[in-house]
């Protein structure tokens, strides 16, 4: 089975809302929604990975970030180990940069059905803190 490292990222704004990303793509999660990222290339961090993930999905450059939680989730076809970062400063205004909707939510309104399953826990984590 497959296993990818991922890094993730949070944006936070000021009124304590958080983006999510529209997955595109024809697989099975297509239609749903999830924290922006990718996987962590061989050579890189995951705050190298995050950086240059955000910087081509959304258009922005990171320039604040921590650490939020690691998390490891089992699908049918593949493993993933992801490493979210709560991001709170950044240039620029996120914008789709690969066709897919972008939505602001509070964080106490974020949907974990809405997200993939990876992303469940951290809904919680987040509704916690918030």
């Amino acid at each position: 089975m497959n296993h990818f490292d991922v890094a993730a990222g949070i944006l936070c704004d000021a009124n304590g809302r958080v983006l999510i990303a529209e997955r595109l793509g024809g697989g099975p999660f297509h239609g749903l929604w999830e924290f922006p990222g990718g996987k962590i290339g061989p050579d890189e961090t995951s705050p190298q990975a995050l950086s240059r993930e955000l910087a081509e999905e959304l258009g922005i450059e990171v320039t604040a970030y921590s650490s939020f939680m690691n998390l490891r989730h089992e699908y049918d076809d593949r493993i993933v180990s992801i490493e979210f970062f709560i991001v709170s400063e950044w240039n620029s205004e996120p914008v789709g940069r690969e066709g897919q909707e972008l939505r602001w939510v509070p964080a106490e309104l974020l949907d974990a059905e809405e997200l993939l399953p990876a992303d469940k826990p951290v809904v919680a984590a987040l509704q916690q803190r918030h």
